[in-house]
């Protein structure tokens, strides 16, 4: 069995890689009969049957675009279901348009396979992305596909529209400003480390139902749609949080040139997270709950906002149903303090994922 370093943690362990049953598709137009009934709805798409897509924007909107691809062993596990990868290959392109206060349109996507994919297979991964374009209310419009040496890899462009003038940005925060986040913190790195390592359940005390929310967390993240009206009316800066929340606050500060500091302790975590941490002796709890700050995978959103708005910026993710929490502040100058549980620095090992 071999080890392979997975985005958003270092629990160790893999599983090996399953092989689908069922015949397998021959020609490029056999796998494009499968996916074009994901374009119904859109006439722009033209039904997969030609080179490119028509999209025309709503008056009085912008178009935000981003691409974040995902491949078998990096962002899923060899042998995941072909469902939960379609879902996450959408999500978490989705999740950066949340962030951005935008709304999804469509998707572009390319599917590259280091073999002819099954009947079976590809139908269930339909099926997923079927699933998660409705759930956040968009559709495929085109793309391309592929056979080449290497993992299995999607890559999705998302499409998303904002009211022209209104995307937020992550380089725009200002001192003064409160952090908030949104959901809880580290469930998708505990998710994949129970997938890789089910003795881990005991480990940390969690019963059968506790380790559904983490598991579902690392493969089907839910992007905060929700919360885009909220951010366009109060937040200063937005950006959504994948490579671990201290990595990407970071990167907001830089982008933005003020200074910050974290609470750690402040941080949301869900009740796995919460065992997690408490399952080691208090004086290496603080190396838990660092991990936990900077595993990457949570797809959650971090907004920088006034204080003077930060009343309404509550009210209005709890009128949308979005759980959101403070959890520092912004100042001027440069750099990122972290504050432990006692008030002292927290010590990293690291500030989360970088692929390079």
């Amino acid at each position: 069995m071999r080890a392979i370093p997975m985005r958003g943690c270092y629990f160790g362990g893999m599983t090996s890689r399953h092989q689908e049953p069922g015949d397998r598709l021959h020609g490029e137009e056999a796998i494009v009969a499968l996916l074009a009934p994901l374009t119904e709805g859109v006439a722009g798409a033209f039904g997969l049957k030609d080179d490119c897509a028509l999209l025309t924007p709503e008056p009085g909107t912008e178009l935000v675009l981003k691409t974040d691809p995902i491949a078998e062993g990096v962002h899923f596990l060899p042998g995941e279901a072909p469902g939960d990868i379609a879902w996450k290959a959408l999500a978490v392109n989705v999740s950066d348009l949340a962030a951005k206060g935008a709304t999804p349109v469509g998707y572009l996507m390319a599917l590259s396979f280091p073999e002819a994919p099954s009947r079976q297979w590809l139908s269930t991964f339909v099926a997923g992305l079927r699933e998660a374009q409705t759930r956040f209310r968009c559709h495929l419009l085109g793309g391309d596909t592929d056979r080449r040496p290497g993992p299995l890899t999607v890559s999705i462009t998302a499409i998303g529209a904002v009211p022209q003038g209104q995307m937020v940005r992550r380089g725009s925060a200002k001192p003064g400003d409160l952090l908030f986040v949104s959901g809880t913190i580290g469930d998708a790195a505990l998710g994949l480390a129970l997938l890789r390592e089910p003795s881990r359940a005991a480990e940390w005390f969690l019963n059968d139902l506790q380790t559904v929310g983490p598991i579902r967390c690392y493969r089907r993240p839910e992007p905060r749609l929700a919360l885009g009206p909220a951010l366009r009316q109060y937040a200063s800066a937005a950006m959504d949080v994948s490579d671990g929340l201290v990595k990407d606050l970071d990167r907001m500060l830089r982008a933005s040139a003020v200074a910050g500091r974290l609470r750690a302790a402040d941080v949301p975590r869900s009740v796995a997270g919460n065992k997690f941490v408490a399952a080691v002796p208090n004086h290496e709890s603080g190396r838990r709950l660092a991990q936990l700050i900077t595993a990457g995978d949570d797809y959650e959103v971090l907004a920088a906002v006034p204080a003077r708005h930060a009343a309404g910026f509550r009210a209005a993710a709890a009128a949308a149903g979005v759980p959101v929490t403070e959890i520092g502040h912004l100042a001027a100058g440069t750099g990122l303090v972290v504050d432990g549980a006692d008030g002292r620095p927290l010590p990293l090992d690291r500030t989360g994922w970088d692929h390079f």
